[in-house]
């Protein structure tokens, strides 16, 4: 099969090669496919303003670079992989819940090397951590992405009913769960709240899960260093107040972050569709000014 080949090939190589490919096959995509580039600077822009000439370009670069380490990860051994982190910053909040015996939340946005967050996260946590999965939109990968996250420490979740209920059943037990909180869901599982000034429909499962209790909720994004030297993992708490109704909760979490890409604007995936409207959801509310 072309790309099972394919995601072989590219995982043999090393990550400065890796990068050097992924960095091309982005200018290649931007250049070649007008609504990617209309998406990508449309959603720039509205996080930003008007981006400079650099910003853009390692965005550009990045988005690439992202899906061509994706082979990296999930085919290269588990102890090459977490061998390519770097530096970590706040692990002593991992420390501390785990200490405390609490289960732990980890929301992780599609920033920087997203994959790697789970199993970076699990070996850190020395504990068993779920993760939804949706089968991708095309089938051919869903063996290599089963194969890639389905290792060490992590287990996959189906993004259901009965997987949040694994996912709760995984908080109570003082287990650990991760969540991609900035994937657009479907109707009926989200609410309309601002991610950088422009009505998002937002997930609301992070918002409920946090809500368990007993469970502690912490951040981390993993950041591409340069020239493939790697990653760093940053790990941090939640600095709103996570509280009201569930829209306002909701409206906390795409606060947190807009706080992380910030860090690191060129390595969020600006690219994703974050404000598209799903099938039966309603339009958001115009706010009067």
């Amino acid at each position: 099969m072309l790309v099972d080949f394919l995601f072989r090939l590219f995982a043999r190589l090393p990550l400065t090669c890796l990068y050097r490919l992924g960095g091309v096959g982005g200018w290649l995509v931007y250049l070649c496919s007008p609504a990617y580039r209309l998406c990508l600077r449309a959603n720039l822009t509205q996080a930003v303003g008007e981006a400079s000439r650099a910003l853009l370009r390692r965005a550009v670069a990045e988005a690439g670079r992202q899906a061509l380490e994706v082979c990296w990860i999930w085919l290269r051994p588990l102890n090459t992989v977490l061998a390519q982190v770097k530096a970590v910053y706040g692990l002593e909040l991992v420390e501390a819940a785990r200490r405390d015996g609490a289960g732990i939340l980890f929301v992780t946005p599609h920033l920087g090397c997203f994959e790697l967050a789970a199993h970076y996260c699990a070996h850190a946590g020395g504990a068993p951590l779920t993760v939804l999965y949706r089968p991708p939109r095309y089938r051919a990968l869903e063996p290599l992405m089963q194969a890639g996250r389905n290792r060490g420490s992590v287990k996959t979740a189906p993004a259901d009913l009965g997987g949040v209920k694994q996912l709760l059943k995984a908080l109570r037990g003082s287990d650990m769960v991760g969540i991609l909180p900035d994937q657009v869901p479907r109707a009926g599982e989200g609410v309309w709240a601002d991610f950088f000034g422009r009505p998002a429909w937002t997930m609301t499962l992070g918002a409920r899960l946090a809500e368990v209790r007993g469970v502690q909720t912490i951040y981390v994004w993993v950041e591409r260093l340069p020239r493939g030297q790697g990653y760093a993992v940053h790990y941090s708490s939640p600095t709103q107040h996570c509280e009201g109704d569930l829209a306002a909760r909701c409206a906390a979490m795409n606060l947190e972050i807009e706080r992380l890409v910030r860090q690191c604007p060129a390595q969020y995936l600006w690219a994703y569709n974050r404000y598209k409207r799903p099938r039966g959801v309603p339009a958001p509310e115009i706010k009067e000014v």
